[in-house]
């Protein structure tokens, strides 16, 4: 999907506040909240529809200045009946900066959790924003772009649809029949949709896109409004990933380290139980065993794959890490991080930002003078600062994620195979034959291990290679430790309880888990061309090894383990959302360098997967990552060799 800059809105404070980009209030003179609770709300037939439901959908085609989703947060905490969990999804193409929401909300009915939204408003850089609320139990998915190349990128299915934005002589875009099929396509079940706008042109369109449509009373001065629900003469096919399945309520994570600790608890807070199993005496024993580690995003040119992917997993990370880290659950910071460029000068990089639009809140560039009296130390180049920045000791955070409840983990307990009964449950067998766990699904979790349990079960044609990394930290180093992390050539960490630390060495093929003296070497040289200093050869150094697992594209392999075989005679092979998956069965593997942020994103992805819920990822980035991709690719190449031949 191509991005563009987020430009975010030009709001005037007038009551009530009024766009400036399209000369149309936000809201009715009456007030946002009555209008949020009379059409919206009760044109949806909520609260009442999402009553004894585990998860409901909202989708929202315009968050605006946040009211409706205020509201329905507020009518959700209220209701003693409500779903288990919420997922509201919703698109903004200009989005108020936080200083405007905190400004347009001063007498908000709802201080505290208008607080928790300002707390976790994200920077105005596009793409989908996962926000998780109430201890995860309700996600708000805000997509930054244009509606409707965000609508097509959403994967999940609504059941009820907020059609909001502003008037159509001035917002067209909103409102025109092909945005209002895409709508349709995205419909659930039963779904249901509402909007004060009354137009014959809108209801003409939602009965085109399969809705039964109807006015009703309006409010605030307009005499009707429109309610609709789906109930399309004909049902449409979809494609395999997009079929919600059986929310699961018992899952198997196989392995106990980053990718799985963060699995664990996604599928927890969604009420799932979870049974994790790993063959190691202690969780976090493999490379999420080391001290520390950083997590951060990245700038591109282009702004692909790779930079939409790193910054949306470092920004969700970033928020979820926060609130343990500042908590003193965990040993680590999330103040920022320092990237350094030495093939680039800061104007080079200014001149990037302002192309690719990048607000100052989310990646800053500063000259080797500036970026060096924030590090506290000498540096030689200019670097990028990202706010989505940090370090964590990846070890504590495995342990205090699979602490959590809902979560029961088992060491020393080695899976040698994986059997799915004929009722669709799994078994996790020992090499004696003897079941350690039983559930609904399983998360392969364990590293390069992930392919030979899944092997006979699905096609597994992974192309991943382990490589070996050596940290290198110095608990007295006798130079001046960095006070911001710094990535570049390796990274730097300095920290009172460790020291400093340098990492990580890269060595393919290489299986040695000794740790060496050269390596540490390496990464002393690493650190002097870094900050310009490092302790001396006599200063007594520790030491870690560990094996990160990549694949030729360097993206990780996240989500259902696809059978092999196409739907049906025919069946299409030549994108992954029509090869079928086997049941019950998900992977979380090569994750590289990035285990921390990318951990996160992955264990959402999966855990959306299982139960049923819309994908915390843009469609095209949820396809760069899937394990079937090599399938396709190897599909499309035969399709174009058959065309040339």
């Amino acid at each position: 999907m191509k991005t563009a800059p987020i430009r975010p809105a030009r709001i005037a404070f007038d009551d009530p506040p009024r766009s400036l980009e399209h000369g149309d209030v936000y809201h009715p003179a009456i007030g946002a909240a009555e209008q949020a609770r009379h059409v919206f709300l009760a044109g949806n037939g909520l609260p009442q529809r999402w009553r004894g439901r585990s998860s409901f959908t909202v989708l929202e085609t315009g968050f605006g200045l946040g009211n409706n989703f205020l509201a329905t947060w507020a009518a959700w905490q209220e209701d003693p009946a409500r779903c288990e969990r919420l997922v509201y999804a919703s698109i903004e193409a200009h989005p108020p900066t936080r200083d405007d929401l905190e400004l347009v909300h001063a007498r908000s009915d709802h201080p505290e959790l208008l607080r928790a939204l300002l707390a976790a408003w994200p920077p105005a850089v596009p793409g989908l924003h996962l926000l998780s609320f109430d201890d995860g139990r309700l996600h708000l998915q805000l997509m930054l772009g244009d509606v409707r190349p965000m609508l097509a990128a959403w994967r999940g299915e609504f059941d009820a649809c907020f059609l909001d934005g502003f008037a159509p002589r001035v917002n067209p875009q909103m409102w025109d029949r092909h945005l209002i099929e895409a709508v349709g396509r995205r419909a659930a079940p039963g779904a249901t949709a509402a909007t004060w706008c009354a137009t014959s042109e809108l209801r003409a369109s939602l009965a085109a896109a399969g809705f039964q449509v109807e006015r009703h009373a309006g409010v605030g001065g307009k005499r009707h409004m429109t309610v609709a629900r789906h109930a399309p003469r004909h049902a449409t096919r979809k494609a395999a990933l997009d079929t919600p399945a059986t929310p699961a309520r018992s899952m198997i994570v196989v392995g106990a380290g980053l990718a799985g600790a963060w699995a664990a608890r996604a599928l927890a807070r969604r009420g799932v139980g979870v049974t994790v199993l790993d063959g190691a005496s202690a969780p976090a024993s493999g490379a999420s065993g080391n001290p520390a580690g950083l997590f951060h995003p990245t700038v591109h040119a282009d702004d692909g794959v790779h930079a939409r992917l790193h910054r949306a997993a470092a920004l969700f990370a970033h928020r979820e890490l926060a609130a343990c880290i500042g908590a003193g659950l965990v040993p680590g910071a999330t103040a920022g991080l320092l990237r350094l460029e030495p093939n680039a000068t800061a104007d080079d990089l200014r001149a990037l930002a302002d192309r690719l639009g990048l607000p100052p809140d989310h990646a800053r560039v500063l000259d080797a003078r500036d970026a060096a009296a924030l590090a506290g130390v000498a540096l030689a180049h200019p670097v990028w600062w990202f706010a989505a920045g940090g370090w964590v000791d990846p070890s504590a955070l495995v342990r205090h994620w699979l602490g959590g409840p809902g979560i029961r983990c088992i060491s020393g307990a080695a899976v040698q195979d994986l059997v799915r009964s004929d009722t669709g449950s799994w078994r996790a067998l020992d090499a004696g034959g003897h079941t350690l766990a039983a559930a609904e699904g399983v998360v392969l979790a364990c590293g390069a291990d992930a392919a030979r349990l899944a092997a006979p079960h699905g096609l597994v044609d992974w192309p991943i290679e382990p490589v070996r990394g050596q940290v290198s930290w110095w608990k007295d180093p006798g130079i001046p430790l960095p006070q911001a992390p710094i990535a570049g050539d390796g990274y730097a960490i300095g920290d009172a309880r460790v020291g400093l630390l340098c990492g990580a060495t890269s060595q393919a093929a290489d299986l040695d888990a000794s740790v060496r003296d050269d390596d540490h070497a390496v990464n002393r040289q690493r650190l002097a061309r870094m900050i310009g200093a490092a302790p001396q050869p006599a200063q007594e150094w520790q030491g870690r090894v560990g094996w990160r697992l990549r694949t030729p594209d360097r993206l990780p392999i996240v989500g259902g383990v696809p059978t092999g075989q196409p739907e049906g005679a025919g069946g299409r092979r030549d994108q992954v959302r029509f090869l079928p998956r086997v049941p019950g069965l998900y992977v979380i593997t090569a994750l590289g360098s990035r285990g921390i942020a990318l951990g996160a994103l992955a264990g959402e992805v999966v855990a959306a997967q299982a139960c049923g819920e819309p994908w915390p990822l843009e469609a095209d980035l949820a396809d760069a990552i899937d394990p079937a991709r090599w399938q396709v690719r190897a599909a499309r190449r035969a399709q174009a060799g058959a065309k040339a031949g």
